[in-house]
């Protein structure tokens, strides 16, 4: 089996609903989100996949975040934007255009959202 990891970073803003302390208010992060892939068959070049590829399809997903108050973008609006449920969804963004690409030959392993240096949650099915 092999993995690939690529990682991109962020600034956005959020708060927690439900939440009793200092993350109940408005507040920023600079995010660092960590994709990697897992498949057993290598393409034609010995890649699972480009890197470069896999950048571009995260693109888009960083994008919709960065420099945003989290809380105002959908699904944000209703699911409380922790590190947990922001790395479910660079999981599930990503793993859509990623089986389109490369027809179910390579699937995401895992998403990893730091939210600081010391502090990441992770999301794998």
């Amino acid at each position: 089996m092999f993995e690939v990891t690529v990682e991109a970073g962020f600034s956005s803003g959020h708060y927690l609903r439900n939440y009793r302390g200092k993350c109940e208010n408005p507040h920023g992060h600079n995010y660092k989100v960590f994709v990697t892939l897992i498949g057993p068959d290598l393409d034609e070049a010995g890649l699972l996949l480009d890197f470069k590829l896999l950048k571009q399809v995260l693109r888009p997903v960083v994008d919709y975040l960065d420099h945003q108050m989290i809380n105002d973008l959908e699904p944000f609006t209703t699911v409380n934007p922790s590190a947990e449920n922001l790395a479910r969804y660079f999981y599930q963004e990503t793993a859509k255009q990623l089986h389109d690409m490369t027809e179910g030959r390579v699937r995401i392993k895992d998403c990893t959202l730091y939210e600081t240096d010391t502090s990441f949650a992770r999301y794998y099915e």
